[in-house]
C-alpha cells in the first residue's frame, strides 16, 4: 500500500475536525467514566477510612524600588513588584489520586513618571484524576485552563500600547486522557489523546483561521499531549522544578506547541528566597517566533497551609 500526503485547505481541515470532534469527545468521556467508576469503587472500599485532603499554599512577594532626589549622577526612579500564589490540593487513596494545582501571579513595574506596566499575569489551573493500576503505567484523565487577570498591551518603539488580550480572551482549555508513568519519585510523565480549545471574544487572532473569510472566535484542535514534570532537591535549601508540555494537533502535526517552565529556588531563610525562572513558549497561535521570558527575583515567601 502506498500512502501519499498533501496539505489540506481550510475547508478540508474544518471537515476533518468536525468528524473527529464527536468520536474524540466520546472516547474521552468513556475513559473518564471508566476512571470515575474505578474511583467510586475505591471510595466505597475506603468509606470507613476516607483519606484526608492535603492542601499546600505558598504565597510570594518580590519588590524592587529605587528613588532619587537631587542626585548629581542622574537616574530614574523605579518601582517593581510581583505577587504570586501557588497551591495544591490532593486526595490520595489506595486506588486513586485526585490532584488539583492552581497558580496565580501578577506583577507591575514603573519607571520615572511613567505609568505602571504589567510584567506578569497568570492564571493556571489543572486537575488530574489517576487510577493506580498496580502496574508500571496508570490511566488518567486531566483538564487544564490557562488565561490571565487583566488586559495585556503590546508596545511599539514610540511607547504606544495596543490592547492584545484580557481575562478569558484568550482562554486555553485542554482535556486529555491516557497513561502516566513515574519511574522515580522526582520524575513523572504522561501521554494521551487530547483536545485543545482556544476561546476568544475581542482578540480573535489567537483562534481565527487566516485562510477563511469568516472570523472564528473559537478554535478546536484534537491531537496528542505529553507532559513531563521533574522536581529535585539539589541541596537542603535548593529546589529545581521543571515542566515540559507538548501538544501536537492531528491535522497540523508539524505545528507542535511547546511550553517549558523551569524554576531554581534558593531558600535564604525561612521567609526569604531567590527564584530564577525561565519560560520558553513555541506556539503558532501566539506568534511565529519562539517566546522567552527570564526572571530573577529576591522576595518574601510565606506558607499559608502545608
Amino acid at each position: 500500500m502506498v500512502w501519499s500526503a498533501r496539505k489540506m485547505d481550510a475547508v478540508e481541515r474544518r471537515s476533518v475536525l468536525n468528524k473527529l470532534n464527536l468520536p474524540l469527545k466520546m472516547a474521552a468521556a468513556i475513559i473518564l467514566v471508566a476512571v470515575s467508576a474505578f474511583s467510586l469503587n475505591a471510595y466505597a472500599q475506603e468509606a470507613e477510612k476516607t483519606g484526608p485532603w492535603h492542601h499546600s499554599i505558598l504565597g510570594g512577594l518580590a519588590l524592587s524600588q529605587v528613588a532619587y532626589k537631587d542626585w548629581a549622577q542622574g537616574g530614574e526612579a523605579t518601582l517593581a513588584w510581583t505577587a504570586s500564589l501557588d497551591g495544591k490540593s490532593q486526595h490520595d487513596l489506595t486506588k486513586t489520586n485526585w490532584s488539583n494545582t492552581y497558580k496565580f501571579a501578577y506583577g507591575q513595574t514603573k519607571l520615572g513618571d511613567g505609568d505602571f506596566l504589567k510584567t506578569d499575569d497568570k492564571i493556571d489551573l489543572e486537575s488530574i484524576l489517576t487510577y493506580k493500576s498496580g502496574f508500571y503505567v496508570n490511566p488518567y484523565a486531566a483538564a487544564t485552563l490557562k488565561t490571565q487577570f487583566f488586559e495585556g498591551l503590546q508596545y511599539d518603539d514610540a511607547g504606544e500600547g495596543t490592547k492584545v488580550s484580557k481575562l478569558f480572551d484568550p482562554a486555553y482549555l485542554t482535556q486529555s486522557a491516557g497513561l502516566g508513568y513515574q519511574p522515580i519519585p522526582q520524575l513523572k510523565t504522561r501521554l494521551g489523546g487530547a483536545v485543545r480549545e482556544i476561546i476568544t471574544d475581542e482578540y480573535n487572532q489567537y483562534a481565527d483561521d487566516p485562510e477563511t473569510d469568516e472570523i472564528e472566535k473559537t478554535r478546536f484542535d484534537a491531537g496528542m499531549e505529553s507532559v513531563t514534570e521533574a522536581e529535585w532537591n539539589l541541596k537542603e535549601n535548593i529546589l529545581f522544578k521543571s515542566r515540559l508540555e507538548i501538544f501536537a494537533a492531528l491535522t497540523t502535526p508539524r505545528d507542535v506547541a511547546i511550553r517549558s517552565d523551569s524554576t531554581l529556588a534558593i531558600k535564604v531563610s525561612k521567609s526569604v528566597s531567590v527564584n530564577l525562572n525561565l519560560l520558553i513558549v513555541k506556539d503558532d497561535t501566539l506568534g511565529e517566533n519562539t517566546q522567552v521570558k527570564e526572571s530573577l527575583a529576591l522576595g518574601f515567601s510565606y506558607i499559608f497551609v502545608d
